[in-house]
């Protein structure tokens, strides 16, 4: 049995160098992303020769590299070496920050240092060292190297990635300081393939980029295409297989946009296994420049007329009440709270002070451009930034953009009534504004009547926000009809509701749907009781949590506050405990939110998609209606 082991060994050791692979011997310190960024290959290929590395990965462990395309050319790499110490003695008001921008060093630097600091606080009269460095450069060189491209117009990452046989992933970490859109004429590295290998990119075929944890399976659910299909237009499938960022050709037309289809919500509890404390920030505008804390009745009164911060002190509470049931199930997090005073100017100052790339994951900032800020600062570093309460201007790689966007929130609303197994008539009611998005939904709809609201007699271009009684006469027969209702106006709406509230009877149902529950569908002018009677249904990001079953939440939060949690509190909750769930049942957030994996919490619930070239967005809605007075998942 020893014999046949080591000839087997031999004969795998002599396939090795035929293909010229390469041996790794791993050191303490090392990690797989450390290694594969060494050899410039991706941690699946290792994973690919080397699949105990999984499970047993410790120094001294032998790896198996294969050789990669992507070679650099001879870089400098620029190091530093300690030469000494300087000493200084601390003044008035210096602090630890000051000190490390006046001798060009960091932070930690001057602590290693002076190990005294690590305990305590810095202060006026103390001797501290100052350590000195010298930058040495040195130039390393690789068995290929790289050579320079030029973009090309109408040219993107994924197409120069796809022309070169790599993914996305890996065209930018050859290009660290590569811009999110790129130009023609900018100059790229590229690996160094020959000219007839670069594959040309044919018009008449589409192109879909693989996603992380993406088998042949899951590709077959989303573009109804085998693996032979696959392999037949992309051959180099059949020696290298999947690769997470890889951009495959597939026949025109294919939806690589794909649907989610319905999985059952997952239940993170019984996957944690990663129970490292999570470090977390939370950006928000707090605003405490403006506040007197000394003056308790007035911050109060502040608190009740100032909206945005009543929204940000109730989602804070939801946070930390988060925390505290993460804490529960034996995750511990690092929580630091960071104020943006809702200026961009202060979350510029937040990340020149402060280093975020350890991170986790940041939440917020709330404010549009502060929120870039930090979403393409932190990019490169891939720690991921969350979009909590308003969507962000850019969908970067590393954001988790967390509202889903309008166009799938009518969507599912459509797809719902389409669900229905019971033949019923349609009717759509619609304001002059929402001629273009009812006439599409008419199209969906081909025998549904279509109904617009009256012009203005004087002015013809003005809309006049009603319709006729008449026009619904004869409209509604016996059984179910549905009736959609497109307006942003509140006395048109109410005018509606009205109106069909009336035609209501025994024989005849109607139930009310929008695409779009705005303020049109509020205030005092709409009855709740007419809205429960036409069964209201919308799309919406969160439900209303039911008082009627039990939630520790909830009771937590009435106990201590002698109030219902507000939405953003519960929003609050839900995000931070989803994030905190989805880090401990796996190594990043990005691992963690694969398309299918559903969390549902209090009011809210997530399931992200990854965009083709972009970050991730939820794309878990509900659907509500109104029942006896209340807002209730509709089925």
């Amino acid at each position: 049995m020893k014999n046949i082991l080591t000839v087997i060994f031999i004969a795998f050791t002599i396939s090795l160098s035929a293909q010229n692979y390469k041996e790794h011997k791993v050191k303490a310190g090392e990690t797989i992303e450390s290694i594969a960024k060494q050899y410039l290959v991706t941690p699946f290929d290792i994973y690919a020769l080397n699949p105990d590395a999984k499970t047993k990965f410790q120094p001294n462990t032998v790896l198996i590299i294969p050789n990669s395309k992507i070679k650099n050319e001879a870089i400098e790499e620029e190091s530093r070496e300690l030469i000494g110490y300087k000493k200084h003695k601390v003044k008035r008001k210096e602090t630890l920050y000051g000190l490390s921008k006046k001798y060009n060093v960091s932070e930690d630097e001057i602590k290693k240092a002076n190990r005294f600091l690590y305990s305590e606080n810095l202060k006026k009269g103390d001797k501290i060292r100052i350590p000195n460095y010298r930058t040495v450069i040195s130039k390393q060189t690789l068995n290929n190297t790289v050579k320079k491209y030029t973009v090309q117009p109408k040219e993107g990452k994924w197409r120069i990635a796809y022309k070169f046989g790599i993914t996305v992933a890996e065209l930018e970490g050859l290009n660290p300081n590569m811009n999110d859109v790129i130009q023609p004429g900018d100059k790229l590295n590229v690996p160094n393939i020959e000219d007839e290998e670069e594959k040309p990119i044919e018009t008449s075929y589409g192109y879909y980029e693989v996603l992380p944890k993406e088998g042949f399976y899951r590709l077959k659910v989303k573009l109804d295409l085998t693996q032979e299909q696959l392999e037949e237009l992309n051959p180099e499938l059949k020696e290298t297989g999947l690769k997470a960022g890889m951009v495959l050709k597939v026949p025109a037309g294919v939806n690589t946009e794909g649907g989610l289809s319905a999985v059952e919500v997952t239940n993170l509890k019984m996957n944690l296994k990663n129970f490292e404390t999570k470090k977390i920030a939370l950006m928000m505008p707090y605003r405490l420049d403006r506040i007197d804390v000394d003056a308790v009745n007035e911050t109060k009164e502040k608190i009740k007329e100032e909206k945005l911060l009543s929204i940000v002190l109730d989602f804070h509470v939801g946070v930390l009440m988060a925390l505290d049931s993460a804490k529960q199930l034996g995750i511990s997090t690092d929580l630091k709270v960071f104020d943006t005073r809702y200026r961009p100017s202060a979350v510029r100052s937040l990340l020149d002070e402060n280093d975020f790339s350890e991170y986790d994951a940041i939440i917020g900032p709330m404010e549009e451009e502060s929120f870039d800020r930090v979403a393409s600062a932190l990019k490169n570093d891939r720690v991921p930034v969350i979009a909590a309460m308003k969507k962000p201007k850019e969908v970067y790689s590393n954001v988790f953009q967390t509202l889903p966007e309008d166009k799938l929130l009518r969507k599912k609303m459509i797809d719902f009534v389409k669900a229905d197994s019971l033949k019923t008539k349609v009717v759509i009611i619609s304001d002059q504004a929402h001629r273009a998005s009812s006439e599409a939904l008419k199209n969906e709809f081909p025998g549904a009547k279509l109904i617009f609201t009256r012009m203005d007699r004087k002015n013809k271009t003005k809309d006049a926000f009603f319709i006729y009684p008449t026009e619904l006469d004869n409209v509604f027969a016996a059984g179910k009809t549905i009736v959609f209702l497109e307006t942003n106006n509140n006395s048109f709406a109410s005018s509606i509701i009205s109106m069909l509230n009336a035609l209501i009877n025994d024989k005849t149902e109607i139930v009310l749907m929008t695409l779009d529950k705005n303020k049109a569908f509020e205030g005092k002018d709409i009855d709740n009781n007419n809205l429960s009677n036409l069964k209201f249904h919308y799309p919406s990001v969160n439900k209303d949590f039911d008082e009627s079953n039990s939630n520790g939440f909830v009771r937590r939060y009435q106990k201590e506050y002698g109030v219902s949690p507000s939405k953003y509190a519960a929003r609050g909750f839900d995000l931070t405990l989803d994030i905190l769930m989805r880090l401990a049942s796996e190594e990043t957030l990005y691992d963690a939110s694969s398309d299918t994996i559903e969390t549902e919490y209090v009011e809210n619930k997530f399931r992200y998609k990854k965009a083709m070239f972009g970050g991730y967005v939820n794309e878990a809605v509900y659907i509500v209606k109104y029942d006896n007075l209340r807002i209730v998942k509709a089925n």
